[in-house]
């Protein structure tokens, strides 16, 4: 493969221009469900065997069967994924050759690529990320002779490290780092196709701006309506907020993401109280079985349907809710953030508090996922603004294909606009990255604009986007609850922040523009919009 000549297509009869019109020409309004017509850009270029460019597309998984929890859940094939996108990239880019690699953990991209540098035989990379946890697109963008990089995410799995990865390869401005995000597979065929730029006049540059179009007019060509029904949150005033904030409490169980204890304290007068998961395990051992079952029967009663859930995990699931109500009231504390996951598979915690938390959101009490205490904290703050409404905190997962943001977690409120509000139906599941414990999902309604934020003590800042709620995805894949939103503003924007602020965001149901703005200046803060 002698990969070091121009392709045909740099000195055929398309021009540079010609080039980038023909390879936005995508979806527009297309359903993400429906084919997408690649134009042919190639097809007078007269490709040779000499000629050819030849692209490594590189997946970045665990193992090629899912061998622990984690997106989109255990026991996940990626083999018929992998074939798929390279039979996609196959029949859609016949002037590319491709030539398919696996980087699991322990696996270094740097030595892939040195080798590739060595032989001269890679012109560029397509990174397929399939799992969060494997780095290794930056080793190949930033290492070696700066070849062309197409990032593109497995929606539901590998979105989690993808997002924080392209928000900091977009931060240093890396100019062979192209990114596409997209339910639709032939999507990422339609960006390979823009890969041949890289070796003409315009380099790289051309490379990432023909894709950044492409994505542009994908997004621009599907048109939504964008009138919400009518929901008028009642605001907290903003003087009066701040000073019952200074009585609140959060109570974290065990290890917290960030380490923000004392500037919560000093800046929003919130105390955050560590305590061991000892405290908690003995509660649910010794709450009370009788109420317990009262509670799994007001479940069963509710519940739109029970799947794969046993009445033995929805009585542990209930204690569990117990156990957090006698910690909140012993502390006299609004809320609690517990590590779950690692709670539940060291054998500290015996039940997963999910249905715990949605218990306490329903009843204008704070129960946050992961001992999260940035998203607990902005809870706190937001739902005392809000008189009450529950935040919904998720890992966002962003489809050009549809123009959505859909956040994805495995708990979630049912009252969404208030412990006095309406209902939406919700369904009991097992936890679904270990289709273990019990969760649930809530079928949240649709047709309302949503505000979803960050608040971070240390740095002073708000973290803010708005969207219009569309749909409930059933997407078997990652996390229970699904609302898919379409963001208002800027949808390129909504890639640029996820390494300053992990990958969780916490929505709300409301307009909550104006107080939020009206909250920042009366605490001098910053007000982040990512879209």
């Amino acid at each position: 493969m002698l990969s070091n000549q121009l392709p045909a297509c740099s000195v055929c009869s398309y021009s540079r221009r010609t080039f980038l019109a023909n390879c936005a020409k995508c979806i527009g309004a297309t359903s993400i469900f429906s084919g997408l017509a690649i134009p042919e850009l190639f097809t007078s270029c007269n490709f040779t065997p000499k000629n050819r460019m030849t692209v490594r597309v590189v997946f970045g998984l665990h193992a090629p069967i899912q061998p622990k929890p984690d997106w989109p859940n255990v026991g996940f094939d990626f083999n018929p994924v992998m074939e798929k996108i390279m039979g996609v990239l196959t029949s859609g880019c016949p002037e590319i050759t491709f030539i398919q690699s696996i980087i699991s953990l322990g696996i270094q991209a740097d030595e892939i690529k040195a080798v590739d540098d060595a032989n001269g035989n890679i012109d560029g990379y397509i990174f397929v990320q399939l799992n969060t946890g494997i780095e290794a697109v930056e080793q190949l963008v930033t290492g070696g002779q700066r070849k062309p990089v197409l990032f593109a995410d497995f929606l539901y799995a590998g979105t989690g490290g993808f997002l924080q990865i392209t928000a900091k390869l977009l931060r240093n401005k890396e100019e062979n780092f192209a990114h596409i995000s997209s339910g639709n597979f032939e999507h990422i065929t339609a960006a390979a196709k823009c890969m041949p730029l890289a070796k003409g006049q315009g380099g790289n540059n051309s490379f990432v701006s023909a894709v950044t179009k492409l994505r542009k007019d994908i997004v621009a060509g599907i048109k939504t309506d964008m009138q919400c029904i009518d929901d008028k949150v009642d605001i907290f005033p903003i003087d009066d907020l701040l000073k019952v904030l200074k009585t609140k409490k959060i109570l974290e169980f065990e290890k917290a993401w960030n380490n923000i204890n004392s500037e919560t304290k000093e800046t929003l007068g919130i105390e955050i109280i560590s305590r061991p998961f000892s405290e908690l395990n003995d509660l649910w051992e010794k709450a009370n079985k009788e109420q317990a079952m009262k509670i799994v029967n007001k479940w069963k009663h509710n519940a739109t349907a029970i799947i794969d859930v046993a009445d033995e995990t929805l009585e542990s699931s209930a204690r569990m809710y117990l156990a957090m109500k006698t910690c909140l009231k012993n502390h006299n504390a609004c809320g609690i953030t517990i590590d779950c996951l690692a709670g539940f598979y060291g054998g500290h915690i015996q039940a997963y508090p999910c249905l715990g938390f949605h218990e306490l959101s329903n009843e204008g009490l704070i129960g946050a996922c992961e001992c999260d205490t940035t998203s607990a904290v902005t809870m706190a703050v937001i739902t005392a603004l809000t008189k009450g409404r529950p935040g919904y905190i998720s890992d966002p997962v962003v489809d050009m294909a549809t123009k959505q943001i859909i956040y994805a977690h495995c708990v979630a409120s049912n009252r969404v606009f208030g412990p006095q509000g309406t209902t939406n139906p919700f369904t009991i599941m097992t936890h679904s990255e270990d289709r273990q414990g019990a969760s649930l999902r809530s079928s949240l309604p649709t047709g309302y604009l949503t505000t979803t934020l960050q608040l971070h003590p240390k740095r002073k800042e708000i973290l803010f986007h708005q969207a219009k709620a569309i749909a409930n995805s059933l997407e078997d894949r990652a996390c229970r609850t699904k609302i898919a939103c379409v963001p208002v503003g800027d949808f390129e924007k909504l890639y640029r922040e996820w390494d300053q602020w992990t990958w969780h965001r916490v929505t709300y149901y409301g307009d909550l523009k104006a107080p939020i703005y009206t909250l920042a200046d009366a605490l001098g803060w910053k007000v982040v919009e990512e879209g």
